[in-house]
């Protein structure tokens, strides 16, 4: 829920604001607690407050009555979303559009980042000094406001195409697809003017399932630019609507010095614009850009767009946070979102239970006790975490429910948290099977699996779908988590641990169900600016392969009625 002083500030009620903003203090007993102003509505209803929680609870609880292999047909989005950023350079805004298109990926929507700095890159070139960010500069301000409306053009376009029933899917296409299809378009209208995209894939969203399980999917374009400007942002506002798109703005704002320094230095100087510059001279020149930007920024006002705009401002990197005219599900997810970000180096360590008795006998599911091997694996795990994590460096463990997870941590001397959320799929009434059972109880279920795993819900179960909704408190308690020096090890289980690697490694879900996790290894991310470094150790134990590879498509049927090969599935593979 959201505190606002002494008054509890429901996301129910955010979907209700007007002008009478309330004013918040910042936590002094939880400093990763973000201060929150919000213009609301006083008659709106109090009830129903929203904490991850509650949020993941509200979701439907899988279909026992499943007669029937799932079946899923493509839908038009609910809602169209343009999120536009605005803010000064260094100030984080492309690391935050990007965060938000990811979370909103994994979830199932469809979501593109239309980068403009990109677009200028390819139309103009990278080596452009601060003097072409001058405003007073006519020349140079005209080819900046055309390459800012082509990164416009192309995003309205890709809104409208997702209604569409041409048949190209956003996330089929890679970027030079992207850019070949963008081109003949103009083309064909006798425009020539070059350009591209940052790219934010995600596979086309599967109607029924995914609106039943949050209310309505949406397609939320993420438009990364400088927008510092009120006349910019009610020209891009006219622009949406006259689509029928809604608008959102997400302003970032740091006053600490310290913080645009170390961004300056992490992310610009390493940038496409000072490809080959000396670190030096490349954040000088950046900072004369920003000295221009600065001449002519404006901040987001609840007076634009005739008192009617709608936005978020988080204020030196979410210590604050300003909500003004937030309405509807997909603005609340983006705002509750944007709350648990933080930018703090940390690293998250993941690793599956030790080989449980389960594997052992091909069987899914359960709650069996770990393997002599898996025991043997629970006893060296210590070794290999603190080799890797270091005398000064905190850890905490959060395991599953079931036995063989917390065997696994039993010899790890670390505070531990037992998440409920975090417990194997569910098997449903294929549970303590093996597969050669389930093909021979559950024929056409079995060759369904095989046809669209992400989707496919066990009898009584779940499916990798509901998964992933059901991992989103774990999520954003990862991306919450601020502590420096303070790790967290994940001990999980197969499905689960793909399901938040692909969060983090931006996997799109038709790939998710075969990420390879294998038993008796330790996998450490580290979340970067712009994208997550991994590495990998293996200890020296055996154990038994339950990874499967992707099914030959040609060996699975696509039409009612025709022949399915069931091929042989590995064991205990989820």
């Amino acid at each position: 829920m959201y505190e606002s002083d002494d008054r509890t500030i429901s996301m129910e009620q955010l979907s209700h604001s007007t002008f009478v903003a309330d004013t918040a203090k910042p936590s002094q007993e939880s400093p990763s607690n973000p201060s929150l102003i919000i213009a609301t509505d006083s008659t709106a209803s109090h009830s129903a407050p929203c904490t991850s929680e509650s949020i993941s609870s509200s979701r439907p609880k899988p279909n026992v009555d499943t007669s029937k292999p799932t079946s899923i047909e493509p839908a038009a989005p609910s809602c169209k979303l343009a999120c536009v950023m605005v803010g000064l350079p260094a100030r984080g805004k492309t690391y935050i559009a990007r965060k938000v298109a990811r979370y909103l990926t994994w979830l199932g929507h469809r979501s593109r980042l239309f980068n403009v700095g990109a677009y200028r890159r390819d139309a103009i070139g990278v080596a452009q000094p601060s003097s072409f960010f001058d405003p007073s500069n006519e020349d140079h301000s005209r080819k900046r406001m055309e390459l800012a409306m082509v990164a416009l053009d192309d995003m309205l376009n890709w809104l409208d195409d997702d209604t569409t029933s041409d048949g190209v899917e956003s996330g089929s296409l890679n970027f030079q697809q992207h850019y070949d299809i963008q081109a003949a378009k103009k083309a064909s209208s006798n425009k020539e003017t070059k350009k591209s995209s940052s790219v934010v894939q995600t596979p086309k969203p599967d109607g029924p399932v995914l609106a039943q399980a949050t209310g309505e999917f949406a397609c939320v374009a993420m438009y990364d630019a400088t927008n510092s400007t009120i006349e910019r942002r009610s020209l891009i506002a006219q622009r949406c609507r006259e689509r029928g798109v809604d608008v959102m703005f997400v302003e970032s704002i740091c006053e600490d010095e310290q913080l645009i320094m170390a961004n300056i230095r992490e992310v610009k100087i390493s940038s496409p614009d000072y490809k080959d510059t000396d670190p030096k001279k490349a954040i000088e020149d950046f900072q004369h850009r920003i000295k221009f930007y600065e001449q002519t920024y404006e901040t987001l006002h609840p007076s634009e767009l005739d008192n009617r705009i709608a936005f978020a401002k988080l204020i030196n990197v979410g210590n604050q946070v300003i909500v003004n005219r937030i309405r509807g599900y997909i603005h609340s997810r983006i705002v509750y979102f944007l709350m648990n970000l933080n930018t703090t180096p940390r690293s998250f360590y993941f690793s599956r239970h030790g080989e449980s008795m389960f594997n052992v006998s091909q069987r899914i599911g359960g709650d069996s006790d770990l393997s002599w091997r898996g025991a043997q694996f629970a006893k060296k795990l210590p070794d290999i975490i603190q080799q890797n994590l270091g005398k000064e460096t905190q850890l905490t463990i959060w395991t599953s429910t079931l036995r063989r997870t917390q065997q696994t941590a039993q010899h790890l001397n670390f505070p531990k948290v037992q998440w409920k959320q975090l417990d194997e799929i569910d098997s449903g009434l294929c549970d303590g099977l093996t597969y050669a059972e389930i093909e021979l109880k559950y024929p056409a279920d079995f060759a369904e699996r095989d046809t669209d795993k992400f989707n496919y819900r066990y009898h009584g179960g779940e499916s990798y779908r509901d998964l992933v909704h059901r991992l989103e408190p774990v999520i954003l308690e990862l991306e919450r988590h601020h502590e420096p020096n303070h790790s967290i090890l994940i001990i999980g289980h197969q499905a689960v641990l793909r399901c938040v690697y692909a969060y983090f490694l931006n996997i799109p879900h038709e790939e998710l169900p075969y990420i390879k996790v294998p038993l008796h290894t330790v996998v450490k991310l580290t979340p970067k600016a712009y994208g997550c470094e991994e590495e990998r150790f293996a200890l020296d134990i055996a154990a038994v392969d339950t990874h499967r590879e992707r099914p030959a498509r040609s060996t699975i049927g696509t039409t009612p009625g025709s022949d399915k090969s069931h091929g042989e599935m590995p064991p205990t593979s989820r």
